[in-house]
């Protein structure tokens, strides 16, 4: 039987249905109440999810046979290490990421990062009201509602309004329903398995193969799985003990996300396989992948209905961890607003972003463009934090961190700027970007010249079947080596610099200094 803190889900200063008002400041350690196990639950509670069935959809739409996608779905899925090793500075240091980064970054470096950041977790809570809007608009089609663009529109706003409520109210509201719903949703996906096991083929053929098209899917699943969560680890751990097993913290998170998200992505690789055969029309890469569920005969109308109005519910829960971490987001840039104030801004431009995504992109475009947003800044971003703290020794000063005045051992030189991180920084962005392909021509034709290891220059005048005759293959292949690239250059170069100018030495020794018994 579990303990009680195993069970508890906040303490006097973070109770579950009422308002958090803590923002970006330091938890005490009185006020530590979770677990490794708490935030497992939390995280379960994210993986058991919709958007990861149609991402292992939208997988075999880059035409992969079904166990290619397999090794695809597994060996990306092992990016979840990453979560863990970047949510053990939280109990260290009872904050959240984009506060501990003013380490590396320095104080006021720190605020272009939270940008970075920001503008990420609005293309998530953006890809999450597109999906839960597909899946309402389905819905009134099976009912024999017609859905017209005012309806849409409608849909966004209602659902905009509403994702906005959970995140308002904090980390324990989150971590208490997202647990709850494990149970339900885990429910609903084995009924959906039950049909994948009877129609599904595992001899699926797809129409694609090679090195190139395998790395591509590796870093399409890496973004969207434990590398896209790394900026947010931290924002949930800080309520952990400061004290708590760091190998316990990272198996946790490992088995609460990594396992569950295969298991939800093989489930919908497996869909794919019967229902895009059953129906031609459905089309998982157009701008509702909800729709070929609609138009499949395969599964009985009553499943799916039942199987959307779940996505519904679990998509808002899914879409306040991203709210919760863009609030907090938009605090680390310095920008003097309540965390529940910074949800509401949120909600309204995430509002503004679907509406202009369901009328002029689709799901999968949309998808293929921000995973390679993603990329190019959190692959060199997570080097830089990683680097940071093991020459740290995986110390920080809890009360140094929060501090903005110049006194401060974080306020680097007089601008409160660490160059060294910032060139890091934009090197890791440049080697990563020269490493990704984002898609095989003449998609990204114009591009091809910002990818040099992916893709010769020659490729500008390559179209359509004569495109693989044209030298297209770059120096590795044409291989996608975005994310190692950006993550261990961005490092390399930021060690090194730190090395010359010993700015990280010096803030050790000032530290030790402040705190002598740390």
């Amino acid at each position: 039987m579990a303990t009680g803190i195993d069970i508890h889900d906040g303490s006097s200063g973070d109770e579950a249905f009422k308002v958090e008002r803590r923002g970006i400041d330091y938890v005490p350690d009185d006020e530590r109440w979770a677990t490794p196990r708490n935030i497992a639950a939390l995280w379960a509670g994210t993986s058991i999810n919709v958007e990861y069935f149609i991402y292992g959809a939208l997988l075999m739409g880059f035409g992969f046979s079904f166990y290619t996608a397999l090794a695809v779905i597994i060996i990306g899925n092992v990016s979840y290490f990453l979560l863990g090793l970047a949510s053990l500075q939280g109990p260290e240091t009872g904050t959240t990421a984009f506060m501990i980064s003013r380490a590396p970054f320095g104080t006021r470096g720190s605020r272009l990062l939270s940008f970075f950041n920001w503008i990420t977790q609005l293309g998530f809570e953006t890809e999450g009201l597109i999906l839960i809007v597909g899946a309402g608009l389905v819905l009134s089609q099976m009912a024999g509602i017609h859905t017209s663009s005012g309806l849409k529109v409608a849909y966004i706003i209602l659902a905009a309004a509403i994702q906005a409520v959970m995140p308002y109210l904090g980390h324990a509201t989150m971590v208490k329903v997202l647990r709850a719903l494990i149970i339900p949703f885990g429910a609903i996906f084995v009924l959906l398995a039950f049909y994948d096991f009877k129609h599904g083929s595992a001899s699926f053929k797809g129409f694609g193969s090679g090195w190139e098209l395998f790395s591509a899917g590796l870093a399409f699943t890496f973004a969207l799985s434990g590398l896209g969560w790394t900026e947010c680890g931290n924002d949930y751990t800080r309520y952990v003990a400061r004290d708590a097993s760091k190998g316990s913290i990272v198996g946790w998170m490992f088995l609460g996300t990594a396992i569950p998200e295969i298991f939800m992505m093989v489930l919908g690789a497996a869909t794919f396989t019967f229902v895009s055969s059953s129906a031609q029309s459905a089309d998982w890469n157009g701008s509702n992948p909800f729709e070929a569920l609609h138009i499949q005969h395969t599964i009985p109308s009553w499943v799916v209905a039942l199987f959307l109005i779940f996505a519904i519910v679990q998509l808002f829960g899914i879409n306040s961890l991203d709210l919760y971490s863009s609030g907090v987001s938009l605090q680390a840039m310095g920008l003097k607003l309540k965390r529940y104030q910074a949800v509401v801004l949120d909600s309204i431009l995430a509002c503004g972003l679907t509406i202009w995504a369901m009328f002029q992109s689709t799901f999968s475009l949309y998808m293929k463009e921000f995973v390679g947003v993603i990329i190019v800044w959190i692959a060199p971003w997570l080097g830089i934090y990683l680097m940071d703290w093991i020459m740290r020794k995986y110390r920080y000063s809890a009360s140094e961190l929060q501090r903005n005045d110049k006194s401060g051992i974080y306020f680097v030189g007089k601008t409160g700027v660490n160059w060294n991180s910032i060139v890091a920084f934009v090197v890791g962005m440049v080697c990563s970007t020269i490493a990704f392909s984002k898609a095989p021509p003449p998609v990204n034709f114009p591009f091809h010249w910002m990818t040099p290891i992916s893709n010769h220059y020659g490729a500008f005048f390559c179209t359509g079947t004569k495109a693989a005759a044209c030298g297209l293959r770059g120096w590795f292949g044409g291989a996608d080596f975005s994310v190692p690239t950006g993550i261990i250059v961005a490092a390399l170069v930021y060690f090194v610099l730190e090395k010359v100018t010993a700015n990280v030495a010096r803030q050790v020794a000032k530290q030790q200094e402040l705190e002598p018994t740390s």
